[in-house]
């Protein structure tokens, strides 16, 4: 079977499979494989909105300090193949052909769906790459998610938020019960979440499983002491203390992700792992995490941000009031149908000076674009309606002086069609075809 079959199909398990929470099949599926999960040492990451950044600052302070380190992340960009990377080089295409047949053709009552099939993948290129590290995100929620497999040396849960409530439960704390599924007897948790009774289900937690916790803004503290549109500087207290460290992704949202990272790797060291002030240092310097307040352009200046959510949109809206200085921000923007959309919207068109609204690609997902514009002209906005969303990004660069702002955001799916317009289009682009997790 070629790369691009091989991936369709992956895409189609999705597409005809259904939802399958649960750890059954991915147990089983792992087991004929060989457990390959227990071979090496996990930090496990959950939350609502940052856990890809977080991931990315893990491993590299890890790569930093000299690991062979793996990444496993979802949704992607551009390209499936970033959903695996070992010292961020994305897996081979070939490895993917032969890991997916390895992986179907093991007999089994139920085959794993699609996200089972990424994991096992995911488990196995890692250890046949002998990584000292993997770095895994959880897909959605935690108790059932296929990764929750996984016997980590740290858990992460970054913040929680309204998100998939027709699967994680309709309120904040049954959804904190599910993530908190992740946190394993023993095993110290790192969180960044402010909500206290969010922070009360996760004490609670630990408390059963016997394990200690480390929190944003309590036992992790950090101070933000400058920076520009190329980087932040903060310091950081934890078990060490850190001045003038310095951060490429942009927005306070991602010092609360950073301090998480950190804390992270300095629980490490409860095992006798001791991750060096200079590798976290250099680590946190040297992280990329695309799509993320990525400035693509600088006149004007063009922003690219994966806000999917009411948090995330929030996390934006500040971002933007604090970094940047425009005369009009241009806004282009395409929201998947299952977001609550009217909040989010609420959130970043007080801000706004023109929209353009548009409709990403994948699978009829994006809500209809008429609905944005009516919403924006109910706040007394200039709107318009350009269905492409490289056509919608096109014009906004082409109506922008050079003291205006262009942010692109709704969805990582509309994040990766737009940076399509600065990097190009990959034949292996199949990201339309996947649903967002």
């Amino acid at each position: 079977m070629k790369y691009d079959e091989t991936v369709n199909t992956i895409f189609n398990l999705r597409k005809f499979g259904g939802m399958k929470l649960g750890l059954e099949r991915i147990r089983e599926t792992c087991k004929r494989l060989g457990d390959p999960q227990e071979k090496y040492r996990t930090i496990h990451v959950a939350g609502s909105n940052g856990k890809g950044s977080t991931v990315a600052m893990i491993a590299s302070i890890l790569r930093a300090a000299g690991h062979n380190v793996g990444t496993y992340t979802s949704p992607h960009l551009s390209r499936f193949t970033e959903r695996i990377t070992v010292n961020g080089v994305e897996i081979p295409e070939k490895d993917v052909v032969r890991l997916f047949e390895e992986i179907w053709n093991i007999e089994a009552e139920e085959k794993p769906s699609f996200f089972e099939v990424t994991t096992a993948m995911a488990f196995k290129w890692f250890a046949e790459q002998k990584v000292d590290f993997a770095v895994v995100e959880v897909g959605l929620g935690g108790r059932l998610d296929a990764t929750n497999i996984v016997r980590p040396l740290v858990s992460v849960i970054t913040n929680i938020a309204l998100e998939h409530t027709d699967i994680l439960g309709d309120t904040l704390e049954k959804i904190a019960r599910e993530k908190a599924g992740i946190i394993k007897d023993g095993v110290p948790l790192v969180t960044a979440t402010q909500n206290i009774s969010v922070y009360n289900i996760f004490k609670e937690k630990c408390k059963e499983k016997g394990c200690r916790m480390l929190r944003v803004g309590e036992d992790l503290k950090f101070e933000r002491t400058g920076g520009n549109l190329d980087h932040q500087e903060f310091s950081f207290s934890g078990l060490n203390d850190y001045s003038k460290l310095r951060l490429p992704l942009l927005g306070e949202h991602q010092l609360h992700n950073a301090a998480a990272a950190i804390g992270a790797v300095e629980a490490l060291s409860f095992y006798g792992v001791n991750i060096p002030m200079e590798a976290v240092r250099v680590g946190l310097e040297k992280v990329r995490w695309p799509g993320r307040m990525e400035i693509v352009q600088k006149n004007p200046i063009a922003v690219l941000d994966c806000a999917k959510d009411v948090l995330g949109m929030e996390s934006l809206r500040k971002a933007v009031m604090d970094i940047f200085d425009y005369k009009r921000l241009i806004l282009v923007v395409s929201i998947s149908d299952d977001k609550k959309i009217g909040l989010m919207m609420e959130q970043i068109l007080p801000i706004t000076d023109h929209i353009i609204a548009t409709r990403h690609k994948v699978r009829d997902r994006a809500i209809e674009p008429s609905m944005i514009a009516d919403m924006a002209k109910g706040f007394g906005k200039k709107v318009e309606i350009v269905d492409d969303v490289r056509e919608a990004v096109n014009k906004a660069i082409g109506m922008a002086s050079g003291n205006d702002l262009v942010l692109i955001t709704g969805s990582v799916f509309t994040v990766g069609e737009a940076r399509e317009v600065w990097f190009g289009e990959d034949r292996t682009r199949l990201g339309r075809e996947l649903n967002e997790r």
